[in-house]
C-alpha cells in the first residue's frame, strides 16, 4: 500500500506540474482564436513601462541590431529613402535582413514582433528591379480609381515579396500650389479626386468586410500590407507651396479641402496615419492635440495608430531638437502613438520614461498608444506570421505588374495640343517614316522619367540604377523596322534642318527631386531644354513631351510646337507613352491640376475668382486609337463600298476635341 500511495502522489504531483506548466505557457495574446481586443488587453497587462515605450519607437535599419530589438522591445524598424541592405539588393537579401531583425524581436521577453515599414509611394520604389508606377499626379489624371486600386494590390505584392508588411503610402495631400516640392505626390488640386483615389488603400490592404466597425484597421492577409494615409493635415496648402511651412486657412476650409480624404481613408480601414511636418495657422501639426486626438481619434473615430514623420517631433521646436524633452512631451500628448525617431533611440526612451514617471504624461496616454500599435499588429496577423519567406519573390518587377504600369502610363498622359490648328492634327504619329528625330534631356533617362523617391530619396539620373524602358527605347520598339530613329539630346538647328526628318519627338522637363529640394518659385524646365524646343520645332513638325511632377512654364513655347503632351512622372514603363503617341490607344487623360500661364498667377485653383489658366483643370484632348478608326471606317460604306480614303487619312490624323 505504501508503494501505491507513493506512486499516486507522484502521479498527482506530475499532473499538477503539467497543469502549472500549461497555465504558465498559455497566454491569451498568443491565441489567434481570441478576439483582437482580448489579445490587446491581455498583452498590455503583461507589459512593463519599458516594453510599452519600446513599442512606440521606430528606428532606421542603419542603427537597428538584433540586440537592440530584443533588449528594448522595439516596435518598428524602417528604411528611409534609399536605405537598402545592399546595392541592387534582391528580394531574398531584403527578406534575410528583415527576418534577422524580427528574430531579435521574437527573442524579447514577450516576443512581440516588430513591424518593418518603407516608403512605397509609386510602387516599391526603393528596391532594385521593382515596377515603378506613375507618381500620384499622373494617376490623378487617369480619373480611374479602379486602376489605382489594382496598382495598390500590385504594390502590396511587390512589397511583401521583400518581406515588408507596412508602407508609408498613400499621400492624400491636396496640393494647392505647384511650387510645393511634393506636389507630384498629390493626386489633384481637387479634393474630390483625391477622395476617389483613396481606393488605393483597398488595393494595398484588401477590401474590409462589410461588418467592420468604422475606424478599425484592416489588412487582409499575407499578400497585403498595412497602409499609411499622410500627411495629416493640410500639408498641400502651405503658403507659397513652401514644404513643411504654415497652412493658413480657417476650420471650414481645412475640413472642406484637406480633411475629406482622411474620412474616406478611415472608412476604408486604413491602418495608420502619418502627421505632417507643416503647421496649421502657426501651430505645428506634430503638437496639435485638437486635430490629432480631438478630431482624428475622436470625431473621425480612427482606431489605428498615428505615426510621426521622420524626426517629426524634433521639428516641433525651432531650431529642431533644441528642446527635445519638450518635443517628446508635446508630440505624445498631441496623440502621436509611434515616433519615427529614427536615430536617437536612447534619448527618446529616457525622456519619455522620465515624463511618465514624473506624471507629466499619463499611463493612460501610453496605453492608448501601445494598444493602437498592438491592434494593428494583431489585426494584420503579424503575431501568427512574423517571419517572411521566399514564396512571393517572383512578384517583384513581374511582367504582369509592368503591363499594369504601362496601362497606367497611357491613361495618365494628357494631350494639351494636337496640331497647329484643329484641321491638321499630328497625333497619332505614323510608325512608318523614312527618318525621325528623338531629342531632349528626358528622352533617354530612366531616372528623370521616374522622378524623386526612386531607388534614392532624391531619385537618380541615367539608366543604370534599375530596370525599365526609356521613351527612346519605347520609340525604337514601336516604329516600323524600316524607320530610321536618330537620337540627339541637344541638337543644333543646322543639324535638324539638314537631315530632312519626317517629324520629331522632344522629351523635356524637370530633374528629379523630393520634398524641400523640389520647392521652386520659378517652375522652369531644365537647361538647355528651351533651346532644344526652339531648334527642333522651328525646323520640323514636333511633339513635345513634358516630364514633370507638376505644371511648369510652357506658355512661351506653345506657338512653336505642333503637339504637346503632359506625361508627368511616368515611371519605368516608357512604352505607355508610345502606346498613345502612335495610336495603339487613344489619349484619355485629363488635367488633375490647373496649368498656369505664369508663376505670378500662383496659387490658382479651379473655382478661384482670378482663375485664368493656360489650360484649365479637367482639360484633355481625346484621340481615337488607330484600330478603332480602321474598324469604324471600314464598316461604313457608300453603295456597299468602304470609305478607303477615310481609312488612309484617319490612320494618321484622328482626333476628337474635348475640353
Amino acid at each position: 500500500m505504501k508503494t501505491v500511495r507513493i506512486l499516486m502522489r507522484a502521479v498527482l504531483l506530475g499532473m499538477v506540474s503539467l497543469l502549472s506548466f500549461a497555465n504558465a505557457e498559455y497566454a491569451k495574446y498568443k491565441d489567434p482564436k481570441q478576439p483582437v481586443a482580448v489579445r490587446v488587453k491581455d498583452l498590455l497587462g503583461r507589459m512593463s513601462l519599458e516594453e510599452k515605450i519600446g513599442q512606440m519607437v521606430q528606428i532606421d535599419r542603419t542603427i537597428a541590431t538584433v540586440q537592440f530589438l530584443k533588449d528594448y522591445s522595439i516596435g518598428s524598424v524602417l528604411s528611409g529613402g534609399g536605405s537598402t541592405p545592399l546595392p541592387q539588393a534582391s528580394a531574398a537579401d531584403w527578406i534575410n535582413m528583415i527576418n534577422d531583425f524580427q528574430r531579435g524581436s521574437l527573442a524579447s521577453r514577450l516576443g512581440i514582433p516588430m513591424i518593418y515599414g518603407i516608403d512605397a509611394v509609386h510602387g516599391h520604389n526603393n528596391v532594385y528591379n521593382a515596377t515603378i508606377f506613375p507618381h500620384n499626379v499622373g494617376l490623378g489624371a487617369t480619373r480611374d480609381p479602379e486602376l489605382v486600386k489594382r496598382i495598390g494590390a500590385a504594390t502590396a505584392l511587390e512589397v511583401r515579396a521583400t518581406g515588408i508588411p507596412y508602407v508609408f503610402a498613400p499621400c492624400i495631400a491636396v496640393c494647392r500650389d505647384p511650387r510645393w516640392g511634393r506636389c507630384y505626390e498629390s493626386y489633384s488640386e481637387d479634393h474630390k479626386i483625391v477622395q476617389e483615389m483613396t481606393d488605393v488603400i483597398l488595393g494595398l490592404q484588401g477590401d474590409p468586410p462589410s461588418n467592420l466597425r468604422k475606424g478599425v484597421p484592416y489588412v487582409g492577409g499575407k499578400d497585403k500590407v498595412a497602409a499609411c494615409a499622410k500627411h495629416f493635415v493640410g500639408d498641400g496648402g502651405t503658403t507659397n507651396g513652401i514644404n513643411e511651412n504654415n497652412t493658413v486657412i480657417d476650420m471650414h476650409g481645412l475640413l472642406s479641402i484637406h480633411m475629406p480624404a482622411y474620412s474616406d481613408s478611415i472608412i476604408k480601414g486604413v491602418s495608420t496615419i502619418m502627421v505632417s511636418y507643416s503647421s496649421w495657422n502657426g501651430e505645428k501639426m506634430h503638437a496639435n492635440r485638437e486635430l490629432v486626438t480631438g478630431f482624428l481619434k475622436g470625431t473621425l473615430k480612427f482606431k489605428g495608430f498615428v505615426i510621426s514623420d521622420w524626426q517629426g517631433i524634433d521639428r516641433i521646436t525651432s531650431p529642431p531638437h533644441s528642446n527635445y524633452t519638450y518635443s517628446v512631451q508635446a508630440g505624445i500628448q498631441a496623440g502621436i502613438d509611434m515616433v519615427m525617431i529614427p536615430f536617437n533611440l536612447t534619448e527618446f526612451i529616457d525622456d519619455l520614461t522620465d515624463l511618465v514617471k514624473n506624471n507629466v504624461i499619463t499611463m493612460d496616454r501610453i496605453d492608448d498608444a501601445v494598444g493602437r500599435i498592438l491592434l494593428v499588429k494583431f489585426s494584420m496577423g503579424l503575431f501568427e506570421n512574423p517571419l517572411a519567406d521566399l514564396s512571393l519573390v517572383n512578384e517583384l518587377g513581374s511582367q504582369a505588374h509592368r503591363d499594369l504600369a504601362r496601362e497606367a502610363v497611357r491613361k495618365s498622359l494628357v494631350l494639351l495640343k494636337n496640331g497647329k490648328n484643329e484641321s491638321h492634327p499630328l497625333i497619332p504619329l505614323p510608325k512608318k517614316a523614312p527618318k525621325i528625330l528623338v531629342a531632349g534631356s528626358h528622352a533617354d533617362n530612366l531616372g528623370y522619367q521616374c522622378g524623386g523617391w526612386t531607388i534614392n530619396w532624391q531619385g537618380f539620373s541615367g539608366n543604370n540604377y534599375t530596370r525599365g524602358t526609356t521613351i527612346l527605347g519605347a520609340i525604337r520598339s514601336a516604329v516600323d523596322s524600316s524607320t530610321e530613329v536618330v537620337y540627339r539630346d541637344n541638337p543644333d538647328s543646322d543639324f535638324v534642318k539638314s537631315n530632312n526628318f519626317d517629324y520629331a519627338i522632344v522629351a523635356v522637363g524637370e530633374a528629379p527631386y523630393a520634398e524641400s529640394a523640389g520647392d521652386s518659385m520659378t517652375l522652369t524646365m531644365l537647361d538647355p531644354d528651351p533651346s532644344v524646343i526652339t531648334n527642333v520645332c522651328e525646323a520640323v513638325k514636333c511633339v513635345v513631351i513634358i516630364i514633370s511632377g507638376r505644371p511648369i512654364v510652357i506658355e512661351p513655347y506653345i506657338s512653336s510646337v505642333d503637339a504637346l503632351v503632359a506625361a508627368w512622372l511616368p515611371g519605368t514603363e516608357g512604352q505607355g507613352v508610345t502606346d498613345v503617341l502612335f495610336g495603339d490607344y487613344g489619349f484619355s487623360g485629363k488635367l488633375p491640376r490647373s496649368w498656369f500661364k505664369t508663376v505670378d498667377q500662383l496659387p490658382m485653383n479651379v473655382g478661384d475668382p482670378h482663375y485664368d489658366p493656360l489650360f484649365p483643370f479637367d482639360f484633355g484632348l481625346k484621340t481615337e486609337s488607330v484600330p478603332s478608326i480602321v474598324a469604324r471606317s471600314t464598316s461604313a460604306g457608300v453603295d456597299g463600298k468602304p470609305f478607303v480614303f477615310l481609312v488612309m487619312i484617319s490612320l494618321i490624323f484622328a482626333l476628337y476635341f474635348t475640353g
